[in-house]
């Protein structure tokens, strides 16, 4: 198991207080160090901000500066990644800036809130399926789409990206942790699957404590809070570290086969049952590019976004990297974004959307990305028009989470 991101969140202010950017990049540095102690490998260590139109108030139009001038520092803090937190509604023009600043920057990400408190936002959710359009054609391949997630029911504090942001002054930081390979460890010689949960529990728990105990010194020494740990199931391309193999595993024959949804359920159940300071999504993660099982499945066209939708049911992250044709319309996205916006409301849940529209590209057609963290795979279908009436009118919807154990009569 590896530790995918150690991220720090702060207010960095603006213009840019170098000082704090300076003390989170030293904290990170020594962080890093103290889990690699630890026997852990830090893949990455990042940086969090309040979202960047309270970052910025009345000056959020200088959103692609402050993207541009954060990206700068980032090498000089020995930090790789920074993320300024999500567009929010109450700052509908926050979207629009999103595709200019990815452009200005090479490392920064960006959410979009397009749900929170009960509330959808349609013309939030609008706004993020026409960010996600405009940043396809950014790259060729449609890589810029990496840095921007459409964000339903997400608290501050989740250390994964692109979701990460920050709320007040005080610093704090939290643990991202790359854990399929629990998954898939734990479920490859079970006779049953109490007996795989029952091993997975116990590695996470494991972990949980070597993890906690370099956590608490950084946390008494630097006066940074801690968070929690996410021991979302992040895969990595190998079958080893594949949470799709250990759904597979578990014995249905190729995920997104009927029985898919059950072990997922049954992972995420899993990582709820262990005993861990939690934070953010700590579920079942299901990144079809960053998969090598998912990703094949998805080629196969076993596995279709209509499928990745029904498991964010029960997992812990929602759609993530998932490659769409290039000439998807925002329309047809806001559809889909809705979808997702539903289910984390009515299931009292965090959910993202990470959609890559693959300039040039139709359902079926491979994909050719040169990334380390990434395996090809092909463009999956949408099936999706755009909505109309009253769901396409552009009014605040509310739903409200459903009745816990309520019994249908």
């Amino acid at each position: 198991m590896k530790i995918r991101s150690i991220t720090y969140f702060c207010n960095p202010g603006w213009p840019l207080n170098e000082k704090t950017l300076r003390q989170a990049g030293a904290f990170l540095a020594e962080a890093k160090a103290a889990f690699e102690a630890e026997g852990y490998e830090v893949q990455t260590t990042r940086l969090a901000t309040i979202p960047f139109p309270r970052l910025l108030g009345q000056e959020v139009g200088e959103t692609p500066r402050l993207a541009e001038a954060l990206s700068r520092l980032l090498p000089e803090i020995g930090v790789a990644y920074a993320a300024l937190g999500p567009a929010r509604p109450d700052s509908p023009q926050s979207y629009a800036l999103i595709p200019d600043a990815v452009t200005a920057s090479e490392n920064i990400f960006f959410g979009g809130v397009m749900a929170e408190k009960g509330k959808i936002f349609p013309q939030a959710v609008q706004a993020c399926a026409e960010v996600i359009v405009r940043l396809a054609p950014l790259d060729p391949s449609g890589f810029a789409n990496l840095r921007f997630a459409a964000l339903a029911n997400v608290p501050a504090g989740a250390p994964f990206f692109p979701a990460a942001y920050h709320e007040g002054d005080s610093p704090a930081f939290a643990l991202a942790m790359e854990a399929a390979d629990a998954a898939v460890r734990a479920f490859e010689a079970a006779q049953t699957a109490d007996d795989g949960r029952q091993t997975m529990i116990a590695e996470l728990e494991q972990h949980a404590r070597k993890l906690v105990r370099v956590a608490d010194f950084l946390k008494s020494k630097r006066r940074a809070r801690f968070g929690g740990i996410d021991f979302s199931l992040a895969p990595f391309p190998e079958e080893s570290k594949s949470l799709g193999a250990a759904v597979e595993r578990l014995g249905v024959p190729k995920v997104g086969l009927h029985g898919s949804l059950a072990a997922a359920a049954l992972l995420t159940e899993a990582i709820e049952r262990a005993n861990f300071p939690r934070v953010g999504f700590s579920g079942f993660m299901q990144p079809v590019l960053e998969d090598a099982v998912l990703a094949r499945r998805a080629a196969e066209g076993t596995l279709t976004v209509k499928d990745l939708l029904l498991y964010s049911a029960v997992c812990g992250a929602g759609l993530d990297t998932v490659p769409l044709p290039g000439d998807a319309t925002a329309g047809q996205i806001a559809a889909l974004l809705l979808d997702l916006a539903a289910l984390a409301l009515r299931l009292d849940k965090p959910l993202t959307a990470r959609l890559m529209p693959i300039p040039g590209k139709g359902a079926g057609e491979p994909t050719a990305f040169d990334f380390g963290f990434f395996a090809n795979s092909r463009v999956m279908a949408l099936q999706a028009e755009p909505l109309s009436g009253p769901l396409g009118e552009g009014c605040r919807l509310a739903l409200s989470a459903s009745r816990k154990g309520r019994r249908a009569r």
